[in-house]
């Protein structure tokens, strides 16, 4: 071991050392997380420098660094099933009218839709005004492999279709969903949890001996779940020290110069997002400055790990209690969020890269009947993505042979693809916790 890999090492326990002792009741955990943000791109950038920008180097390092982010994301990972499962359990056999877990999953699933509309319409807009194009382009020898590897990939979704969607959320082997073996493992978990609950519900009220016990023992479980994932939430400051340091120390600043126009134009799409969120919550009637401050922790925890099927439990926690939804709400619209209608992967991406590449082929990206097309198909592959799993890049390879584009766009991005995938997959989480929190106005308010 280098004495520049013993010194990092010994920062960075220093460093969770000091945020140990952050932990007081006056320090809330968005601050300790703003703080961990800030000092593990301080601690990356300081990595860079003192190893010349060298990610050989840099890498025995990270070895020891990215433990306890390792660890943390493994968590919840862990946590997900027995959370979604035993939430949707517990929601349903609460709910006084079957009816209305139909109009919360409708509602839920419309405004990501929608959104996902709207943000597709936001990636044309602001790839129009940048003037980005395809045309010019070339890849280094990474990207031609990428190239080729995705066109290998392009047949797995190029027949998928609605129906093949719809059979893929039915659970087949709860066992098996429970283990996370499908891409659609997630969305299964909901339904069983939702019959399970159905039958839990209607058994009480058949044999109303049972209700009290049913009741409680869902409730129980679900109160030691929702403890367990408070244990794991108070670990977040550090699994954000550690992320951060990676994203930062392993970033390749030469990359991101050479697309430098497609990375701002994709985070100004985002922040324009984030606008529109904002808007549609004060139509519902809601505080978008105080939405956002209680879900700043969730959103910081998106941007470090780009997974936003990992940030499912902060999620769901955060919805119940920090943002007061219903657990049914919150449970389905982090659940459906996470591989449905995202706003980022499903809508400004694929947008981009179709109005990027139409040029090449001779199409005009400003024709009406181009954009109308681009959108409808956009918010059809946001279920089909859910489908194959992947992302962006699985959503960009439905929608752009869809629309008779090339595919090699999406390998010419491969450089500067996790520096954008980090807002992107922010943005999902906030479309997924937007849905919920209009949702839950919409039902318990019955604000039209």
């Amino acid at each position: 071991m280098s004495v520049l890999t013993l010194l990092g090492i010994v920062i960075f326990i220093a460093l969770l050392f000091g945020l140990y002792k952050l932990r007081k009741p006056e320090t809330s955990l968005a601050k300790q997380v703003f703080i961990a943000l800030l000092l593990g791109v301080a601690f990356g950038f300081f990595l860079q420098l003192i190893h010349g920008g060298d990610i050989e180097q840099i890498r025995p390092t990270l070895t020891w660094t990215d433990l306890p982010g390792d660890i943390y994301v493994s968590l919840l990972r862990m946590i997900i099933m027995p959370l979604v499962l035993v939430t949707m359990i517990a929601a349903v056999v609460k709910l006084h009218e079957v009816a209305a877990l139909g109009k919360i999953g409708g509602s839920v699933i419309g405004i990501l839709v929608l959104t996902t509309m709207i943000a597709a319409l936001v990636g044309i807009l602001v790839t129009t005004v940048f003037g980005l194009s395809a045309e010019g382009m070339v890849g280094g020898e990474r990207e031609v492999a990428r190239a080729a590897v995705l066109e290998t990939r392009a047949p797995v979704v190029a027949d998928l279709t609605i129906a093949q969607t719809i059979v893929n959320f039915i659970p087949r082997n709860i066992f098996a969903d429970l283990t996370d073996a499908r891409s659609t493992s997630i969305i299964a978990v909901v339904i069983f949890g939702m019959l399970f609950g159905l039958a839990g519900l209607l058994l009480s009220r058949e044999k109303p001996e049972y209700a009290d016990r049913i009741k409680g023992g869902t409730e129980t479980f679900q109160a030691i779940i929702m403890r367990l994932v408070k244990i794991i939430m108070s670990l977040t400051p550090y699994g954000i020290l550690s992320l951060m340091t990676y994203v930062v120390a392993s970033s390749n600043g030469s990359d991101i110069l050479n697309l430098i126009g497609f990375v701002v134009a994709s985070y100004l799409a985002i922040a324009i997002m984030f606008v529109v969120h904002a808007l549609l919550l004060s139509l519902s009637g809601n505080n978008p400055m105080d939405f956002f401050r209680k879900i700043w922790p969730v959103l910081t925890f998106a941007f470090a790990t780009r997974s936003s099927a990992a940030t499912i439990p902060l999620n769901i926690r955060t919805q119940i209690e920090e943002l007061k939804v219903p657990p049914s709400i919150a449970s389905l619209s982090a659940s459906f969020g996470a591989t449905i209608g995202q706003n980022g992967c499903a809508g400004i991406y694929p947008a981009m890269l179709a109005v990027m590449a139409a040029p090449t082929v001779g199409i005009d990206p400003l024709a009406p009947g181009f954009i109308l097309t681009l959108v409808i198909i956009i918010a059809i592959s946001s279920f089909g993505v859910a489908g194959v799993g992947g992302g962006a890049t699985f959503a960009a390879l439905i929608v752009l042979p869809a629309m008779g584009l090339p595919i090699e766009l999406v390998a010419l991005l491969i450089s500067i693809e996790p520096l954008i995938d980090m807002g992107r997959t922010a943005l999902n989480v906030s479309g997924a916790m937007t849905s919920g929190k209009i949702t839950s106005r919409i039902v318990t308010e019955g604000v039209s």
